[in-house]
């Protein structure tokens, strides 16, 4: 993994805490949404009051602040559409945090010194250091290539997280763990029990419910809200086919030079060697460690010096998760893109040599190299086939931009004119797509938003400019309207028959769990009842109140089972959506002898778990206390308008 020598491990306990878990309690959308840097800095403030969001110590966080910083989150992070309201809003909610809590700190007297900073970019960006200098060049060249953000960003995020840090260790600081709560959790974790139940699915009874055409009707009647028809459209079209464009687009060896020559630098290759590793960690180990670690190491580079397969090796013993399965493959390494001692010796091998351990911060690496590349341009008739594809596509693109654009004066000129005619004029074809809601794919064009929105635009008779699509230029004109609608039973009656059978599949699963808990209540064998009410029996496998069931779910759902005398049979009980009616076959307590060795890990889970709770009770403080005070107002007109236009 070439990333294991240009990254150190990141995996701190203590910065993962902070960055994945404790700013919102949303451990995934928390990690992505702070790693929008900025979030502390001055807030702008724009004279305007109806642009403000927050005020916040007489500073405003406006609706250009959450534009800009919801703009750099789209850049950096892959955003569904239907999640985008999602993350707008846990990001308005942590620059609201950020800012408070830059605040507080400003109150408090908190802070985060340049000595501090410079420890943590040292410990998350040793390459960038040689001893204790700081390699400036280095160091920007690793921010941007594994960040993707300029330095100042980087170094305003880490300060903001560095911040949380402090706020952190001072909420959370003085929670502990009793040995009370430890051996309670060690029994909620441990003991286990094993019940024969009679489980009954909705889903499993739907089907069979067959409702007259009377009952069905009824039932359709009071919920015949529920069934409203959106509006519906059906479009014509006239498409200018990219591919089409391509296949008849010829190039010559002038086009093909012309790209090669006006393109050179792409074809210059630099210095760079082939080369495969074995790595075996040290970092975080201690010297004692660290010596054995050597001698594993200097065995494995015996081994390899006395004919063994390498890449063999590297599958065995290295610790490089990303090249290990490769057999150490690290693909062609450029000058410059590995730390220096690494360089040093992977670029002084000859071809095919191996190398003697070397020490980087990672650890120790065994070298070989498989070929070396000298720095040269590739001529043109190396890369003249690569060069063919590029070039047709943008002359098809070109081509398609200057015929898009005539289309479109066409249709400013009339909008009105037969769409027959212009797919005539530009050599379009012509298709129809089937009548479709707004959020609905537009047939053969595909799911377009845009055109979507487009078509629910136009007005009978009227052509749409041309839209860009990933099959070229389009123009819509609508062909059919149907407007929404409260929906017939007839036309919504499948809708309409699964709905009733859910429905009723849920009441009739209760009724079964009830008659045959009744049953089994007044001394009927469990077997024979549910075999009479058409229910199988199946028999648990033992488990935990933290652990699950096949068909059932979370046991937690079951803690009947974990009081209940064995033998006692439960009431009636819902898990997942089903019902289901057990008895308790036997129950085991945890063997006191092991909590010793679970002891300090349930600790640190409940410990975690305090620390969280107290600092996200520290959040919502924080923010109602500000607002108590005065010193905070949110405009809740303005947050609607901010996420309204993302």
């Amino acid at each position: 993994m070439l990333k294991s020598i240009q990254q150190r491990d990141l995996d701190r306990n203590r910065w993962i805490k902070i960055t994945m878990a404790v700013i919102l309690g949303l451990i995934i959308i928390s990690m992505v949404v702070t790693l929008v840097p900025g979030l502390v800095g001055g807030l702008s403030d724009t004279g305007n009051p109806s642009d403000t969001i927050a005020s916040i110590g007489g500073e405003s966080l406006t609706v250009v602040d959450f534009q800009r910083q919801f703009n750099q989150l789209q850049r950096r992070q892959s955003m569904p559409p239907m999640m985008k309201n999602f993350y707008a809003k846990q990001l308005m909610d942590d620059m609201i945090f950020q800012h408070a809590l830059a605040y507080e700190a400003a109150h408090l007297g908190i802070q985060v010194t340049p000595d501090e900073l410079r420890g943590r970019i040292k410990e998350i960006l040793p390459g960038a250091f040689s001893g204790n200098t700081w390699l400036k060049d280095r160091y920007t060249t690793e921010v941007e290539t594994q960040t993707g953000m300029a330095v100042e960003e980087f170094e305003r995020y880490l300060q903001d997280q560095m911040l949380v840090e402090k706020f952190y260790d001072l909420v959370t600081g003085g929670i502990s763990v009793s040995p009370a709560e430890i051996e309670q959790e060690f029994h909620w974790q441990n003991d286990k029990a094993k019940i024969e139940f009679a489980l009954i699915k909705p889903a499993d009874l739907a089907p069979g419910i067959h409702p007259t055409d009377a009952e069905l009707s009824a039932w359709f009647a009071t919920n015949a809200s529920r069934y409203q028809i959106p509006e519906k459209r059906s479009a014509r079209y006239a498409l200018l086919d990219l591919a089409k464009l391509r296949a008849g687009i010829q190039v010559d060896d002038n086009a093909l030079r012309a790209y090669y020559n006006s393109h050179i630098d792409d074809y210059r290759v630099q210095n760079r060697v082939h080369a495969e590793h074995i790595l075996f960690k040290t970092v975080g180990k201690t010297d004692a460690e660290t010596a054995e670690i050597r001698q594993k190491a200097e065995d494995a580079l015996k081994q390899a010096n006395k004919g063994s397969n390498f890449e063999d090796l590297a599958k065995k013993y290295s610790e490089d998760d990303g090249s290990k399965t490769k057999g150490g493959d690290l693909g062609w390494i450029v000058e410059g893109q590995t730390v220096p001692e690494f360089q040093q010796a992977a670029f002084g091998l000859p071809k095919g040599s191996i190398s003697d351990l070397v020490k980087t911060q990672y650890g120790f690496h065994i070298i070989k190299v498989l070929d070396h590349e000298t720095a040269h341009t590739k001529s043109f008739e190396e890369v003249r086939d690569s060069i063919r594809q590029p070039v047709v596509e943008q002359k098809a693109s070109a081509e398609a931009n200057d015929i898009a654009t005539q289309m479109a004066a066409a249709v400013r000129q009339s909008d009105r004119q037969p769409l027959d005619d212009l797919a005539k004029k530009f050599h379009l074809d012509l298709g129809e797509t089937p009548a479709v809601a707004a959020t609905d794919p537009l047939g053969p064009l595909g799911a377009a938003p845009d055109l979507q929105q487009t078509l629910f635009s136009l007005r009978t008779g009227e052509l749409s400019a041309p839209a860009q699509i990933e099959s070229g230029y389009v123009i819509l004109t609508a062909k059919e309207i149907f407007p929404a609608h409260a929906g017939t039973l007839a036309e919504v009656h499948d809708r309409v028959l699964a709905d009733y059978q859910q429905e009723k599949s849920v009441d009739l699963a209760r009724s079964r769990a009830e008659e045959l808990s009744k049953r089994v209540a007044g001394g009927e064998a469990l077997d024979k009842a549910a075999k009479s009410l058409g229910i199988a029996l199946k028999t648990s496998d033992p488990f935990s109140r933290t652990g699950s069931l096949p068909d059932v779910g979370a046991a937690k759902q079951l803690e009947d089972a974990f009081t209940l005398p064995v033998g006692q049979f439960s009431k009636p009980t819902q898990s997942g959506g089903n019902w289901l009616v057990y008895r308790v076959l036997s129950r085991d307590t945890a063997n006191p002898d092991d909590l010793a060795k679970q002891k300090d890990a349930i600790q640190q889970q409940l410990l975690q778990t305090k620390q969280n709770a107290a600092f996200t009770a520290f959040h919502a403080g924080l923010i109602d206390g500000l607002k108590k005070q005065g010193k905070m107002t949110i405009n809740t007109e303005a947050m609607s308008r901010a996420t309204r236009t993302i």
